[in-house]
């Protein structure tokens, strides 16, 4: 046995190896900030040129939501997220059709990430296949997290270090090329966040924005992994999401001065062609290399998590226990779950970042809002034996759902049709499952 994996003090259930630092680590490396260069043009164009406005109005829902995910996360330290959280609070039934709508989520983000970076690969190296980067992604990420949490977490922190070094040259010589050819009162101005489409554009941006912040509820997937998972896990997803937050909103500003406008030429690649316009060709290979290992970073994350999700469902049976509930013996860790999203990444191959995008932002604001509708399900069942706040408890997250549904309605038809289409094969598996809600799905076991 190598000192690198895993070893549970019961047989068959994950081991608590991260403390508050790694798994912080964990939801930044999923969110990969620098992912907020990668897709400045595309939010440039929907808000009209309020990248900014757009990143901090999608800063704040994901906070208000982030705060019902620490909520949840105290009362049902476990693992499984939003599908533990709404099936115990409000019920299993409805549990299972956020855990299935969250599987457009973390299923198709692993896939999204490593096309990025293969399409980036690409770019540099036209010669080579994107089909051999987005094996490689998926073999080298496959085997990390086969080995264990902890070797990804090592990896995680020398990874992240240059990532944020990337992001902070990037917005040094923005700096600097702003002042140089327009002085440094250009550095000051309002139109980063209001753009020229008014509300309704910032809107639309943000719903497109609010995939940079994917990741500060993944980090409630790791309640099991996690030493002193109450204390740590509420702290990591509210850190999560406003230092992602203040980083995209700061980015996108300076970006919006270097680049204002809403009509690109470029719109995919806008940030790598700034790049090479503010710090030169150096400067630009340097971009493309941190922007992959961001890509890197976030696909070994977003892997894990979606196996330690299909890992709970299996384990309460909602899907075959036999193959999803399992752990390896050798390493304790779901090798078929993790196995089986790498398989589900080779569909990049043959699909385009728009066609894989359009499902994740329906799962992940569904389950948003009815995370943030648990807390107020916890609070109508448990205010009489608990001292709990109406603030915290109903207000909060009753701001944050509203938010929540308002950005779902800003996505794109496409978006919302194959949305709609996920969510109803969930429905009818469901009856298939409860015999025709006559039976409810089985239990998830809150046993460590």
């Amino acid at each position: 046995m190598t000192e690198t994996a895993q070893q549970p003090s019961e047989a068959g259930h994950l081991n608590a190896t991260l403390g508050l630092g790694g798994v912080t680590l964990f939801g930044l490396a999923y969110m990969a900030p620098i992912i907020v260069l990668g897709i400045f043009g595309v939010i440039a164009e929907a808000s009209a040129g309020a990248s900014a406005g757009s990143y901090l109005l999608a800063t704040v829902a994901m906070l208000f939501t982030a705060a019902s995910y620490a909520k949840m996360s105290v009362h049902y330290p476990v693992a499984g997220s939003s599908y533990t959280y709404v099936r115990k609070a409000l019920d299993s039934r409805l549990g299972f059709l956020v855990g299935w709508t969250i599987l457009l989520d973390y299923l198709f983000l692993p896939l999204v990430i490593w096309l990025i970076g293969a399409a980036y690969l690409t770019g540099e190296f036209p010669s080579v296949p994107a089909w051999v980067w987005i094996v490689a992604f998926i073999v080298v990420t496959t085997a990390l997290n086969i080995i264990g949490l902890k070797v990804a977490d090592k990896a995680n922190l020398v990874l992240m270090a240059l990532q944020f070094l990337v992001i902070a040259l990037f917005v040094g010589f923005a700096v600097a090329h702003m002042v140089s050819y327009h002085g440094g009162g250009a550095l000051l101005s309002g139109t980063p966040f209001t753009g020229a489409g008014g509300f309704p554009a910032i809107a639309a941006g943000a719903a497109i924005a609010a995939y940079s912040f994917l990741g500060f509820d993944a980090v409630s997937t790791l309640t099991e992994d996690t030493k002193n998972p109450q204390r740590n896990i509420p702290r990591a997803i509210m850190l999560v999401a406003l230092i992602g937050g203040v980083v995209f909103v700061a980015v996108a500003y300076i970006l919006t001065l270097v680049q204002p406008g809403s009509t690109f030429s470029n719109a995919d690649s806008l940030a790598a062609d700034t790049a090479r316009t503010i710090g030169g060709a150096l400067f630009a290979a340097f971009f493309v290399t941190g922007l992959i290992i961001g890509q890197f970073t976030s696909g070994l994350a977003a892997q894990a998590s979606v196996s330690r999700l299909l890992y709970a469902m299996g384990r309460d049976s909602v899907l075959p226990k036999q193959f999803f509930g399992k752990l390896s013996p050798r390493f304790f860790t779901p090798v078929f779950n993790i196995v089986l999203c790498g398989l589900i990444g080779l569909g990049a191959v043959f699909l385009n970042v728009a066609t894989s995008t359009s499902f994740i932002n329906f799962g992940a604001f569904t389950a948003f809002t009815l995370v943030n509708v648990s807390v107020i399900g916890y609070f109508v069942r448990h205010r009489h034996e608990q001292r709990l706040n109406p603030l915290t408890y109903v207000a909060i997250p009753l701001i944050g759902a509203l938010v929540d549904v308002y950005l779902l309605t800003q996505l794109g038809s496409a978006a919302l049709t194959l949305g709609v289409i996920w969510m109803s094969i969930g429905v009818v598996y469901l009856l298939v499952l409860t015999r025709g809600l006559r039976v409810p799905p089985p239990e998830l076991s809150l046993a460590e």
